[in-house]
């Protein structure tokens, strides 16, 4: 989910893996020369939702942490395709902590129906995490080092 720190969490286990970094956001962005919000206002959910999805079939890494923005779960496709050279992670944390660190929920670029609220989408979300997450990390009391540490230890 936004807000979870797949980023940021995804930077520090690859310098402590010694592995190469990629943030499908940022790919998505890169490709279209626009924010994830403007794709957004632009397109639409479902078409973000697309863009991740060819995004991360396009992906040809190894020895690499990959952080994908929170709708690749829609994909099993794409879920399939990380699956073949790695695990998936599953940062859990429960909705009202994850709004506590999203101070900018209506312009992050979060591919989400324009009526649809925040525990509406998790909700929705948390379903597919669980069916997807070969590894699921309960993030909660956590600073990003501890949780990268226990994926470590996990995988």
């Amino acid at each position: 989910m936004p807000g979870a720190g797949k980023s940021t969490i995804g930077v520090i286990l690859a310098k402590y893996l010694s592995k190469d970094f990629v943030d499908t956001d940022l790919l998505i962005q890169n490709r279209h020369h626009q924010s994830l919000q403007e794709i957004l206002d632009k397109y639409g959910y479902v078409k973000l939702r697309d863009f991740e999805e060819q995004e991360i079939l396009r992906l040809r890494v190894k020895n690499t942490v990959v952080a994908t923005g929170g709708s690749a779960v829609y994909s099993e496709k794409a879920v399939n395709h990380l699956k073949k050279n790695g695990k998936t992670v599953y940062l859990k944390l429960e909705a009202h902590e994850l709004l506590k660190r999203i101070n900018n929920f209506e312009i992050r670029g979060i591919a989400k129906a324009k009526d649809q609220s925040f525990y509406d989408l998790y909700q929705e979300r948390e379903v597919l995490y669980n069916r997807y997450g070969q590894i699921i990390i309960d993030c909660a009391n956590k600073n990003h080092e501890a949780v990268a540490e226990e994926i470590m230890s996990k995988l």
